[in-house]
Protein backbone atom coordinates (compact mmCIF):
# COMPACT_ATOMS: atom_id res chain seq x y z
CA UNK A 1 0.00 0.00 0.00
CA UNK A 2 3.07 2.24 0.12
CA UNK A 3 2.63 3.67 -3.40
CA UNK A 4 -1.12 4.11 -3.18
CA UNK A 5 -2.60 7.54 -2.57
CA UNK A 6 -4.15 7.47 0.89
CA UNK A 7 -5.64 10.61 2.48
CA UNK A 8 -7.58 11.16 5.71
CA UNK A 9 -10.32 13.76 6.36
CA UNK A 10 -10.15 14.40 2.62
CA UNK A 11 -12.18 17.02 0.73
CA UNK A 12 -14.25 15.64 -2.15
CA UNK A 13 -14.90 19.07 -3.65
CA UNK A 14 -12.84 18.36 -6.79
CA UNK A 15 -14.27 14.85 -7.06
CA UNK A 16 -17.90 15.85 -7.73
CA UNK A 17 -19.11 18.09 -10.54
CA UNK A 18 -22.00 19.40 -8.41
CA UNK A 19 -19.40 21.35 -6.45
CA UNK A 20 -20.60 20.08 -3.07
CA UNK A 21 -18.00 20.69 -0.36
CA UNK A 22 -18.09 17.43 1.59
CA UNK A 23 -15.34 15.33 3.16
CA UNK A 24 -14.67 11.65 3.58
CA UNK A 25 -12.97 9.94 6.49
CA UNK A 26 -10.47 8.18 4.19
CA UNK A 27 -9.67 8.39 0.47
CA UNK A 28 -7.69 5.69 -1.38
CA UNK A 29 -6.69 5.68 -5.07
CA UNK A 30 -5.34 2.55 -6.79
CA UNK A 31 -3.58 2.52 -10.17
CA UNK A 32 -3.52 -1.16 -11.21
CA UNK A 33 -5.44 -4.40 -10.85
CA UNK A 34 -2.79 -5.60 -8.41
CA UNK A 35 -3.17 -2.47 -6.27
CA UNK A 36 -6.95 -2.90 -6.28
CA UNK A 37 -6.49 -6.49 -5.08
CA UNK A 38 -4.03 -5.41 -2.39
CA UNK A 39 -6.38 -2.65 -1.28
CA UNK A 40 -9.51 -4.78 -0.85
CA UNK A 41 -7.59 -7.51 0.94
CA UNK A 42 -6.30 -4.94 3.43
CA UNK A 43 -9.70 -3.46 4.33
CA UNK A 44 -10.61 -3.60 8.00
CA UNK A 45 -13.93 -3.20 9.78
CA UNK A 46 -13.16 0.42 10.68
CA UNK A 47 -12.66 1.28 6.98
CA UNK A 48 -16.34 0.71 6.22
CA UNK A 49 -18.71 1.85 4.80
CA UNK A 50 -17.27 2.13 1.29
CA UNK A 51 -18.09 4.57 -1.51
CA UNK A 52 -16.76 3.67 -4.96
CA UNK A 53 -16.22 6.93 -6.81
CA UNK A 54 -15.54 7.59 -10.50
CA UNK A 55 -15.36 11.08 -11.95
CA UNK A 56 -18.15 12.27 -9.65
CA UNK A 57 -20.20 13.56 -12.60
CA UNK A 58 -23.24 11.50 -11.64
CA UNK A 59 -23.11 11.92 -7.89
CA UNK A 60 -24.83 14.07 -5.29
CA UNK A 61 -22.98 14.14 -1.97
CA UNK A 62 -25.64 14.60 0.68
CA UNK A 63 -23.12 15.19 3.48
CA UNK A 64 -19.72 14.15 4.79
CA UNK A 65 -19.00 10.47 4.18
CA UNK A 66 -18.09 8.59 7.33
CA UNK A 67 -16.12 5.85 5.63
CA UNK A 68 -13.62 5.11 2.85
CA UNK A 69 -13.87 6.43 -0.71
CA UNK A 70 -12.24 4.14 -3.27
CA UNK A 71 -11.15 5.78 -6.53
CA UNK A 72 -9.59 4.20 -9.61
CA UNK A 73 -6.50 5.78 -11.12
CA UNK A 74 -6.26 3.10 -13.83
CA UNK A 75 -6.11 5.13 -17.05
CA UNK A 76 -5.15 3.58 -20.38
CA UNK A 77 -6.60 2.79 -23.80
CA UNK A 78 -5.63 -0.03 -26.15
CA UNK A 79 -7.09 -1.47 -29.32
CA UNK A 80 -7.33 -5.23 -28.87
CA UNK A 81 -8.36 -6.16 -32.40
CA UNK A 82 -10.07 -4.63 -35.42
CA UNK A 83 -13.25 -3.65 -33.54
CA UNK A 84 -12.54 -3.91 -29.80
CA UNK A 85 -11.06 -1.23 -27.56
CA UNK A 86 -10.16 -1.72 -23.88
CA UNK A 87 -10.03 1.21 -21.46
CA UNK A 88 -8.93 1.53 -17.85
CA UNK A 89 -11.76 2.42 -15.51
CA UNK A 90 -10.35 5.94 -14.92
CA UNK A 91 -9.94 6.70 -18.63
CA UNK A 92 -12.04 9.74 -19.55
CA UNK A 93 -15.17 8.71 -21.46
CA UNK A 94 -15.04 11.48 -24.04
CA UNK A 95 -11.37 10.71 -24.75
CA UNK A 96 -12.50 7.17 -25.58
CA UNK A 97 -15.16 8.54 -27.96
CA UNK A 98 -12.55 10.79 -29.56
CA UNK A 99 -10.21 7.81 -29.99
CA UNK A 100 -12.95 5.82 -31.73
CA UNK A 101 -13.86 8.66 -34.11
CA UNK A 102 -10.22 9.30 -35.05
CA UNK A 103 -9.55 5.58 -35.64
CA UNK A 104 -12.63 4.94 -37.83
CA UNK A 105 -14.40 2.91 -35.16
CA UNK A 106 -18.11 3.67 -35.18
CA UNK A 107 -20.96 3.51 -32.69
CA UNK A 108 -19.81 5.78 -29.85
CA UNK A 109 -20.12 9.15 -31.62
CA UNK A 110 -23.66 9.88 -30.31
CA UNK A 111 -22.26 9.62 -26.78
CA UNK A 112 -19.88 12.53 -27.30
CA UNK A 113 -18.96 14.91 -24.47
CA UNK A 114 -20.75 12.97 -21.72
CA UNK A 115 -18.68 13.68 -18.60
CA UNK A 116 -17.19 10.93 -16.48
CA UNK A 117 -14.96 7.91 -16.69
CA UNK A 118 -15.21 4.60 -18.55
CA UNK A 119 -15.68 2.55 -15.40
CA UNK A 120 -18.86 4.47 -14.63
CA UNK A 121 -20.23 3.77 -18.12
CA UNK A 122 -20.47 0.10 -17.16
CA UNK A 123 -22.31 0.91 -13.94
CA UNK A 124 -24.70 3.60 -15.11
CA UNK A 125 -25.29 2.46 -18.70
CA UNK A 126 -24.91 6.06 -19.84
CA UNK A 127 -26.83 7.07 -22.93
CA UNK A 128 -27.75 9.91 -25.27
CA UNK A 129 -29.31 10.46 -28.69
CA UNK A 130 -30.56 6.92 -29.16
CA UNK A 131 -27.39 5.10 -28.06
CA UNK A 132 -26.48 3.51 -24.72
CA UNK A 133 -23.19 2.19 -23.35
CA UNK A 134 -24.71 -1.31 -23.28
CA UNK A 135 -24.78 -1.19 -27.09
CA UNK A 136 -20.97 -1.06 -27.02
CA UNK A 137 -19.85 -2.90 -23.88
CA UNK A 138 -18.35 -6.32 -24.56
CA UNK A 139 -16.74 -7.16 -21.22
CA UNK A 140 -16.16 -5.65 -17.79
CA UNK A 141 -13.16 -6.57 -15.67
CA UNK A 142 -13.59 -6.13 -11.92
CA UNK A 143 -11.98 -7.05 -8.61
CA UNK A 144 -14.30 -8.62 -6.04
CA UNK A 145 -14.05 -6.64 -2.81
CA UNK A 146 -14.79 -9.63 -0.55
CA UNK A 147 -12.07 -11.89 -2.00
CA UNK A 148 -9.72 -9.80 -4.16
CA UNK A 149 -10.40 -12.14 -7.09
CA UNK A 150 -10.54 -10.78 -10.66
CA UNK A 151 -13.78 -11.43 -12.56
CA UNK A 152 -14.65 -10.89 -16.23
CA UNK A 153 -18.32 -10.17 -16.91
CA UNK A 154 -19.81 -10.33 -20.39
CA UNK A 155 -22.44 -7.82 -21.43
CA UNK A 156 -25.35 -10.18 -20.72
CA UNK A 157 -24.09 -10.90 -17.19
CA UNK A 158 -24.58 -7.23 -16.25
CA UNK A 159 -28.33 -7.20 -17.09
CA UNK A 160 -28.33 -3.74 -18.65
CA UNK A 161 -31.48 -1.69 -19.09
CA UNK A 162 -32.27 2.03 -19.23
CA UNK A 163 -29.67 3.64 -16.89
CA UNK A 164 -29.50 0.39 -14.93
CA UNK A 165 -27.13 -2.53 -14.36
CA UNK A 166 -26.41 -5.16 -11.73
CA UNK A 167 -23.51 -2.95 -10.61
CA UNK A 168 -26.11 -0.41 -9.42
CA UNK A 169 -28.16 -2.97 -7.52
CA UNK A 170 -27.20 -6.57 -6.62
CA UNK A 171 -23.50 -5.85 -7.19
CA UNK A 172 -23.43 -2.42 -5.59
CA UNK A 173 -20.20 -1.99 -3.57
CA UNK A 174 -19.19 -5.59 -4.35
CA UNK A 175 -16.70 -4.92 -7.15
CA UNK A 176 -14.05 -2.41 -8.19
CA UNK A 177 -14.22 -2.06 -11.97
CA UNK A 178 -10.70 -1.99 -13.40
CA UNK A 179 -11.31 -1.94 -17.15
CA UNK A 180 -14.08 -2.04 -19.76
CA UNK A 181 -13.84 -3.54 -23.25
CA UNK A 182 -16.04 -2.04 -25.95
CA UNK A 183 -16.97 -3.50 -29.32
CA UNK A 184 -17.29 -0.90 -32.07
CA UNK A 185 -18.06 -1.26 -35.79
CA UNK A 186 -15.97 -0.65 -38.89
CA UNK A 187 -19.20 0.21 -40.74
CA UNK A 188 -20.52 3.74 -40.29
CA UNK A 189 -24.29 3.76 -39.76
CA UNK A 190 -25.13 7.19 -38.30
CA UNK A 191 -28.12 7.50 -35.95
CA UNK A 192 -29.66 10.87 -36.69
CA UNK A 193 -33.33 10.55 -35.72
CA UNK A 194 -33.13 11.23 -31.98
CA UNK A 195 -33.61 14.70 -30.54
CA UNK A 196 -32.73 17.62 -32.80
CA UNK A 197 -29.69 16.10 -34.54
CA UNK A 198 -31.13 16.35 -38.06
CA UNK A 199 -32.30 19.93 -37.50
CA UNK A 200 -28.86 20.95 -36.22
CA UNK A 201 -27.20 19.31 -39.23
CA UNK A 202 -29.65 20.99 -41.60
CA UNK A 203 -28.74 24.40 -40.16
CA UNK A 204 -25.18 23.69 -41.27
CA UNK A 205 -26.29 22.46 -44.68
CA UNK A 206 -25.19 18.90 -43.89
CA UNK A 207 -27.39 16.03 -45.07
CA UNK A 208 -24.97 13.09 -44.82
CA UNK A 209 -22.53 13.91 -42.01
CA UNK A 210 -19.13 12.35 -41.61
CA UNK A 211 -18.53 10.81 -38.19
CA UNK A 212 -16.43 13.84 -37.24
CA UNK A 213 -19.21 16.21 -38.29
CA UNK A 214 -21.75 14.21 -36.29
CA UNK A 215 -19.54 14.21 -33.19
CA UNK A 216 -19.01 17.97 -33.47
CA UNK A 217 -22.72 18.62 -33.97
CA UNK A 218 -23.68 16.59 -30.90
CA UNK A 219 -20.94 18.34 -28.93
CA UNK A 220 -22.33 21.73 -29.99
CA UNK A 221 -25.91 20.71 -29.09
CA UNK A 222 -24.89 19.53 -25.62
CA UNK A 223 -22.71 22.57 -24.96
CA UNK A 224 -25.59 24.86 -25.90
CA UNK A 225 -28.04 23.33 -23.43
CA UNK A 226 -25.87 21.94 -20.62
CA UNK A 227 -23.83 24.09 -18.22
CA UNK A 228 -20.08 23.65 -17.86
CA UNK A 229 -19.58 22.13 -14.38
CA UNK A 230 -16.35 24.13 -14.05
CA UNK A 231 -18.51 27.26 -14.08
CA UNK A 232 -21.84 26.07 -12.62
CA UNK A 233 -21.97 22.99 -10.41
CA UNK A 234 -24.21 20.27 -11.88
CA UNK A 235 -24.38 16.57 -12.65
CA UNK A 236 -25.91 16.82 -16.11
CA UNK A 237 -29.37 15.33 -16.56
CA UNK A 238 -30.65 14.86 -13.03
CA UNK A 239 -33.78 12.80 -13.70
CA UNK A 240 -34.43 9.72 -15.81
CA UNK A 241 -37.06 10.04 -18.51
CA UNK A 242 -40.02 7.96 -17.31
CA UNK A 243 -41.32 5.08 -19.39
CA UNK A 244 -45.11 4.84 -19.06
CA UNK A 245 -47.84 2.49 -20.29
CA UNK A 246 -49.37 3.41 -23.65
CA UNK A 247 -52.72 4.15 -21.98
CA UNK A 248 -51.12 6.74 -19.68
CA UNK A 249 -49.36 8.36 -22.62
CA UNK A 250 -52.63 8.54 -24.61
CA UNK A 251 -54.42 10.10 -21.62
CA UNK A 252 -51.79 12.87 -21.41
CA UNK A 253 -51.48 13.29 -25.19
CA UNK A 254 -55.19 14.12 -25.28
CA UNK A 255 -54.53 17.00 -22.84
CA UNK A 256 -51.16 18.17 -24.22
CA UNK A 257 -51.27 18.21 -28.00
CA UNK A 258 -47.53 18.84 -28.51
CA UNK A 259 -46.20 16.61 -25.75
CA UNK A 260 -42.91 15.05 -26.92
CA UNK A 261 -42.54 11.29 -26.63
CA UNK A 262 -40.48 8.37 -27.84
CA UNK A 263 -42.00 4.96 -28.58
CA UNK A 264 -40.30 2.17 -26.61
CA UNK A 265 -42.47 -0.73 -27.79
CA UNK A 266 -46.10 -1.49 -28.57
CA UNK A 267 -47.08 -1.01 -24.92
CA UNK A 268 -44.80 1.76 -23.64
CA UNK A 269 -43.79 5.35 -24.38
CA UNK A 270 -40.99 7.49 -22.93
CA UNK A 271 -41.95 11.04 -21.93
CA UNK A 272 -39.13 13.58 -21.41
CA UNK A 273 -38.87 14.51 -17.73
CA UNK A 274 -37.44 17.89 -18.69
CA UNK A 275 -40.60 18.78 -20.60
CA UNK A 276 -42.80 17.91 -17.61
CA UNK A 277 -40.57 19.90 -15.24
CA UNK A 278 -40.81 22.87 -17.59
CA UNK A 279 -44.62 22.56 -17.72
CA UNK A 280 -44.59 22.77 -13.92
CA UNK A 281 -42.88 26.15 -14.19
CA UNK A 282 -39.50 25.14 -12.76
CA UNK A 283 -37.21 26.02 -15.67
CA UNK A 284 -34.86 28.80 -14.55
CA UNK A 285 -36.33 28.83 -11.02
CA UNK A 286 -34.50 28.24 -7.74
CA UNK A 287 -35.14 27.00 -4.23
CA UNK A 288 -32.44 28.64 -2.14
CA UNK A 289 -28.93 28.10 -3.56
CA UNK A 290 -30.06 25.17 -5.74
CA UNK A 291 -31.91 25.77 -8.99
CA UNK A 292 -33.09 24.49 -12.36
CA UNK A 293 -30.92 25.46 -15.33
CA UNK A 294 -32.56 28.11 -17.51
CA UNK A 295 -31.63 26.37 -20.78
CA UNK A 296 -32.53 22.78 -19.84
CA UNK A 297 -35.07 21.91 -17.16
CA UNK A 298 -33.62 18.41 -16.73
CA UNK A 299 -30.47 19.89 -15.17
CA UNK A 300 -30.28 20.97 -11.54
CA UNK A 301 -27.51 23.42 -10.64
CA UNK A 302 -25.54 24.65 -7.66
CA UNK A 303 -25.99 28.42 -7.77
CA UNK A 304 -23.27 28.86 -5.18
CA UNK A 305 -22.69 27.26 -1.81
CA UNK A 306 -25.49 24.72 -2.09
CA UNK A 307 -25.32 21.70 0.17
CA UNK A 308 -26.48 18.23 -0.75
CA UNK A 309 -29.53 18.83 1.43
CA UNK A 310 -30.41 21.92 -0.63
CA UNK A 311 -30.38 19.88 -3.85
CA UNK A 312 -32.40 17.08 -2.24
CA UNK A 313 -35.05 19.60 -1.14
CA UNK A 314 -35.23 20.97 -4.68
CA UNK A 315 -35.47 17.63 -6.47
CA UNK A 316 -38.07 16.25 -4.07
CA UNK A 317 -40.19 19.38 -4.55
CA UNK A 318 -39.96 18.95 -8.33
CA UNK A 319 -40.88 15.26 -8.02
CA UNK A 320 -43.97 16.25 -6.00
CA UNK A 321 -45.06 18.87 -8.54
CA UNK A 322 -44.65 16.54 -11.53
CA UNK A 323 -46.64 13.80 -9.75
CA UNK A 324 -49.39 16.29 -8.90
CA UNK A 325 -49.68 17.63 -12.45
CA UNK A 326 -49.09 14.51 -14.58
CA UNK A 327 -49.59 11.56 -12.25
CA UNK A 328 -46.11 10.31 -13.12
CA UNK A 329 -43.24 9.65 -10.73
CA UNK A 330 -39.82 10.79 -11.92
CA UNK A 331 -36.66 9.39 -10.37
CA UNK A 332 -33.11 10.72 -10.14
CA UNK A 333 -30.57 9.42 -12.62
CA UNK A 334 -27.90 10.90 -10.35
CA UNK A 335 -26.69 8.71 -7.48
CA UNK A 336 -26.82 10.06 -3.93
CA UNK A 337 -24.10 9.13 -1.45
CA UNK A 338 -24.94 7.71 1.96
CA UNK A 339 -23.69 9.85 4.84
Amino acid sequence: MRNMKIEHNYSLLKHNTFGIDAKCQRFVEYESVEEAQELVRSLKEEDYPLLILGGGSNLLLTGDFKGTVLHSGISFIEQIDEERVRCGSAYIWDDFVDYCVSHDLYGAENLSIIPGECGASAVQNIGAYGVEAKDLIDEVEAVEIATGEVHHFKNADCEYSYRQSKFKHEWRNKYLITSVTYCLSKTYQPKLDYGNIRAALAEQGIENPTVAELRQTITDIRNAKLPDPKKIGNAGSFFMNPIVPKAKYEELAAQYERMPHYTIDADHEKIPAGWMIEQCGWKGKALGPAGVYDKQALVLVNLGGATGADVVRLYQTIQHDVKEKFGIEIHPEVNTSPN
